[in-house]
Parts: C-alpha cells; sequence; structure tokens
C-alpha cells in the first residue's frame, strides 16, 4: 500500500477512525449517490442485532432482551 509498516497503517486507520474520516466519507457517498438518483430504497433490507457493552459509554443502556445486563443496538440497513 506504500503507506510503510503495518503498524504504520494501523495507526492512520485507528487515527482516521477517531477523527471521523470514514463517518464523514461514508456520508459523502451517500448523498452524491441520492442527489444522483443512484439510490433505490425500495431494495434496501434493515438488520439488527443486540451486543453486550460490558465498559458502558454514553451509547450504552439496559437491554431488555437480556435481563437488563448494559448494552447496545446495532442497525445496519443495506
Amino acid at each position: 500500500m506504500g503507506c510503510g509498516s503495518g503498524m504504520t497503517c494501523w495507526r492512520r486507520l485507528r487515527d482516521w477512525t477517531r477523527a471521523g474520516v470514514w463517518h464523514r466519507l461514508h456520508t459523502v457517498v451517500l448523498e452524491r449517490l441520492e442527489a444522483a438518483g443512484k439510490i433505490d430504497w425500495s431494495r434496501a433490507s434493515l438488520d439488527s442485532a443486540s451486543v453486550p457493552a460490558k465498559g458502558g459509554g454514553e451509547d450504552a443502556g439496559p437491554n431488555p432482551d437480556d435481563r437488563g445486563k448494559i448494552g447496545s443496538k446495532r442497525h445496519l440497513l443495506g
């Protein structure tokens, strides 16, 4: 990839993730596809999963599916 060692690549990916680069890139791509009329929402599917969040966090809360243990729900639209 031309970015140095594996550790250098890992650090860059970590830093870009923390800086919100991937979220912003995803948002821009979706906005441009939508503006070009390239997204057909009638063919989208949705899935979700409850995942444990033992360390907590500001987005975690009691999970009604797992006896109130701390967790989070993830959703995927594809």
